[in-house]
Order: C-alpha cells, then sequence, then structure tokens
C-alpha cells in the first residue's frame, strides 16, 4: 500500500535550530538506528561493496551525517573506517567533535567541499529524502565523482504500514518534539523502488544493487563502475 511523496519540510531541516531539541532528536535517532535497521542496513552496505574484505583504512564521508551514530556501533566490526561527518547544522558538527564520533566538516551535500575520489565511500543514511528528485540526483552525482569505491544510500520504504508502524512507536515511546513531528514525514517523504529505479536510470547508473531491509528501508549500493 502506497501513499503520495511529500516535500512538506521536517524541523531538522531549519539548519538555524541549535537548541535542546537537537540533542533529543539526536538521542532517538540512535536508537532508530541501532534497532529499526540503520545499523544493519549500512553494514549489509559496506559487505556488498567491499566483498566482505576490509584490509585498508576506508575513509568514508558520511553526508548529512548527525551524530554519525551507525558508525560508533559498527567500529568493532569495521574497525579500519575512517570517518568524515558532513552536516549544514553548526549544533551536529559541535556534537560530533564532542562525541568523537567523525571529523565534522561543515558543508553542503549538494556541493561537497571534497576533491575528486579522495574519499573510499560516501555513506548516507536516512538523508536523501530531505531532498526533491532533481537535487537527489545532484547529491549522487557529486557523491560519485568523490567516492573511489562507491556509495552507499540507507533510506526509507514509503508504504501506509511504516506510516502506522512509525506513529505507532513515537506515541509509545518518543518524548523529543522534532522525532514527533519530523518522523511520519520522513516516511511521507520516503521511497518505492520505481522511483529509485528511475532515478538511477536517469543518472546512467546501470550497475548498483538495491535491497529491501528491516524495517521499511532501502539499501542502494552504488560502485564506482556504475555504468
Amino acid at each position: 500500500m502506497f501513499i503520495k511523496r511529500s516535500y512538506e519540510k521536517e524541523i531538522m531541516d531549519d539548519f538555524s535550530i541549535t537548541d535542546s531539541r537537537i540533542d533529543s532528536a539526536l538521542n532517538e535517532l540512535k536508537l532508530v538506528n541501532r534497532f529499526l535497521g540503520g545499523v544493519s542496513t549500512s553494514k549489509t552496505g559496506f559487505d556488498i561493496l567491499f566483498n566482505n574484505s576490509y584490509y585498508e583504512t576506508i575513509t568514508v564521508l558520511d553526508i548529512g551525517s548527525g551524530s554519525s551514530d551507525i558508525f560508533q556501533s559498527l567500529i568493532n566490526k569495521l574497525p579500519n573506517l575512517k570517518i568524515f561527518s558532513l552536516d549544514r547544522n553548526k549544533k551536529i558538527c559541535k556534537v560530533i567533535k564532542n562525541e568523537n564520533t567523525g571529523y565534522p566538516i561543515f558543508g553542503d551535500a549538494i556541493a561537497l567541499p571534497v576533491k575528486e575520489e579522495s574519499i573510499s565511500v560516501v555513506h548516507a543514511s536516512l538523508f536523501l529524502h530531505h531532498f526533491k528528485k532533481d537535487e537527489i540526483k545532484k547529491i549522487i552525482k557529486s557523491s560519485l565523482a568523490i567516492a573511489e569505491k562507491g556509495m552507499i544510500i540507507n533510506d526509507l520504504r514509503r508504504s501506509v504500514w511504516a506510516l502506522i508502524g512509525i506513529k505507532t512507536l513515537i506515541y509509545l515511546f518518543s518524548k523529543s518534539v522534532m522525532v514527533k513531528n519530523d518522523a511520519p514525514l520522513s516516511v511521507k517523504r520516503g521511497f518505492i523502488k520505481s522511483e529509485l529505479i528511475n532515478l538511477l536510470e536517469e543518472l546512467k547508473i546501470t550497475n548498483y544493487k538495491i535491497k529491501r531491509k528491516w524495517a521499511f528501508r532501502w539499501l542502494i549500493v552504488i560502485p564506482r563502475n556504475y555504468l
């Protein structure tokens, strides 16, 4: 069961917010990633892209990073990752620095402040749904230009059941004003498979993997040789 994709802005899209709402939302997003597929989905993406072989240091640009908490959970399984966390919210960059979850970079994913092929992997978790189609295409194109190995996308699958599920969870457990507002909107701004395939086809990307993951997630892995 599908619902039409929404383009309504989330509270988190206001980068001027630097108060306690950010801390509360980041703490709850850590639980979402741990228990609702964020960590496991990204881990599968790295396994696919590197064929389960991790011998050298892998530099990761985590765009729209939030606190990059996924990599806190992955550090024991993927010890050779070096994380650069890019976000447009200055408060979040301070959180990253204070929690030592990555090397914070204040910047815009549409105009990445990174040289071509200077990063092993670009990682985008719960990020692309914040944008319109043309913006997503720009982000993917610029990400693949700087990524030596490829790009891993971890995002939301849009459906009525996902919306019902997230509304139930936030009613029962959430105390964050931002999460209560943004979580249902995020689901409405998520994707169905045909939208992702059409987007990749328009970018002339033919070599990729797309998988359904728990819970109501999409995993898209695009290697550097994507043509």
